[in-house]
């Protein structure tokens, strides 16, 4: 797209509606999210088809609020603005769901995490890792997947009314109180969560972790309990 040129309307709203520099800006971090790596002025002229010195103005102004930060060779990455603002999205939920988290992760080994829906996709909002672990699974706050792939998303599908064209396993988390998956969010991993009942908005509480191939059908229901149980008490913790 050249310099000046309309940006791409994302919603239903007319195009001149929108801001069009902030758009950007949030498409610049959106990138830099995606990409997992820093990434240089021309890096994101090219990705998102405008012009370097736009990209250097918004860079720059990101930078002043500490929502981008420069890497020793001249690249951009992700700053250390951006945690704090998160702190503050449903500061309720986070609050209740932390020390239920602490107390999951450490009691099973594992990482535990809530994940809040964004549109059609799952969100991670908040992680704890064990505190003591032979081996554990990192998983970071913004990770996004389609919402309708793995336990964290399908135990948000399942806190919503019934709807057309549903997984059939929707259903079923809705019957036993906790969902299953394994590798369809990432290869080799599996996955338990809870969908957090009486939440102001819809979430869920999760737990990743590797197991065989074969796996174990009792520990899995096990784990299933365990986050099922964690979501009445980050419910009971909100009030």
């Amino acid at each position: 797209m050249a310099d000046g040129a309309t940006p791409r309307n994302h919603g239903t709203e007319p195009s001149g509606s929108r801001s069009q520099t902030l758009d950007r800006g949030v498409r610049v971090l959106e990138t830099l999210r995606d990409r997992g790596r820093p990434m240089t002025i021309i890096d994101l002229a090219r990705s998102l088809e405008v012009h370097r010195s736009i990209i250097y103005r918004i860079l720059r102004t990101l930078e002043d609020h500490r929502l981008v930060a420069r890497t020793a060779d001249g690249g951009y990455e992700l700053g250390p603005g951006l945690p704090a603002l998160a702190r503050g999205v449903s500061r309720p939920l986070q609050s209740a769901a932390l020390p239920v988290l602490s107390g999951l992760a450490d009691e099973t080994g594992m990482t535990a995490f809530v994940v809040v829906p964004s549109g059609d996709e799952a969100v991670t909002l908040l992680t704890v890792e064990p505190r003591q672990s032979d081996a554990h699974i990192a998983y970071a706050p913004g990770v996004r997947h389609p919402l309708d792939r793995g336990a964290p998303g399908l135990a948000l599908l399942a806190a919503r009314p019934e709807r057309a064209g549903e997984r059939s396993e929707v259903a079923r988390v809705r019957e036993s109180g906790w969902a299953y998956s394994r590798s369809e969010v990432l290869t080799g991993m599996s996955a338990v969560a809870a969908p957090i009942p009486s939440a102001p908005a819809p979430a869920s509480v999760a737990l990743i972790f590797l197991e065989p191939p074969e796996g174990d059908p009792e520990e899995r229901r096990v784990l299933g309990e365990r986050v099922r149980a964690a979501a009445k008490e980050i419910t009971a913790g909100q009030g």
